[in-house]
Formats: C-alpha cells, sequence, structure tokens
C-alpha cells in the first residue's frame, strides 16, 4: 500500500535524477575535451569545513533503500554555512537541478568541472568567473535530500570521478 507507493516515489525521484545527471554532463562535456594532465596533487580546495558523511561510490541510498551509484560526496557542512567554489573557473549553471535542488555548476578547464547540490541559496549567476574560495552558495537541503548538507561532484569530461583524488 502505502509503503510501496512511497517506494515508487523515490524510484521515479532517482530516475530523474539520473536524466538530471545526463543533462549535466551534456553541459560540461562541451569544455575542452582535453583530460587533466595529472589527478590529485590538491587540484580543488574543499568547499565547506565538515567531515565526509557520504563517500563516491556504490551505496544503499539513505531513502530508497535500493544499491545506487552515489556520483559524489556529502558534506556534513551546517545549514546556512557558506559554500566556496573549490577552484577557479566559470560557472556554467545555477539554479534549480532537479534531485540536486538548488545547484551551482562550475567549468575549471581542462575538462574539469565541479558541481554543489542541495543548496539553500545560490550566490552566483551563469557566466560569472570565480575565484579558490570564493562563496558560490550556502548549505541547504534542497531537492532529494535526507538534511542539511553540501552534495559534491568532481566531472572529468563529463564523467563523475570520485572527488577524494582531487583534494
Amino acid at each position: 500500500g502505502e509503503v510501496r507507493a512511497r517506494k515508487d516515489e523515490f524510484e521515479g525521484q532517482l530516475a530523474a535524477l539520473e536524466a538530471e545527471q545526463a543533462a549535466l554532463a551534456a553541459v560540461v562535456s562541451r569544455g575542452s575535451g582535453t583530460p587533466p594532465a595529472s589527478r590529485g596533487g590538491g587540484r580543488f580546495v574543499w568547499p565547506c569545513d565538515g567531515r565526509v558523511a557520504s563517500r563516491f561510490g556504490y551505496r544503499v541510498h539513505p531513502i530508497s533503500g535500493t544499491s545506487r551509484m552515489h556520483t559524489g560526496v556529502d558534506l556534513g557542512c551546517g545549514y546556512g554555512a557558506p559554500i566556496g567554489a573549490a577552484g577557479d573557473g566559470v560557472v556554467v549553471e545555477a539554479g534549480w537541478r532537479g534531485g540536486y535542488g538548488n545547484a551551482v555548476v562550475i567549468d575549471h578547464g581542462d575538462g574539469l568541472a565541479t558541481l554543489y547540490g542541495h543548496q539553500s541559496s545560490i550566490a552566483v549567476s551563469p557566466g560569472e568567473r570565480v575565484s579558490t574560495g570564493r562563496t558560490i552558495g550556502y548549505v541547504g537541503s534542497t531537492g532529494y535530500s535526507t538534511g542539511p548538507h553540501l552534495h559534491w561532484e568532481v566531472w572529468v569530461n563529463g564523467t563523475p570521478v570520485d572527488p577524494m583524488g582531487y583534494v
């Protein structure tokens, strides 16, 4: 009955989030198409001060209870905490992004991009050039979220990769 209906609703939301990821990949992949020269070594800084609450990789989804790929890391930063750009770049998306809620995508060049999801509010606009550490928004719980946190993704040529290799 009700449990099945809720599970179906969550599955639909997950499918919508996966479609949103594909749309974002198309935006990000319009970059240079050249892979970065090296991986890791501190290419980015942490976008907010908080512990890693959930890592990149397959996990049991906290709402649906099904095994799903988690394409970023969740940082347990307090509600309203400022979110800083992880590196210099240009804002390519800033607004509502379905399951990501209020989100920002920054193109860092060399095929690299970062996504910052579930923001309570956004402080930048598409086309804006940002420097490392610049406040781009504030931690929230918008979209498909279980509570306040920052969902942070790193993309290489439109494909999500483990952010831990870049900080």
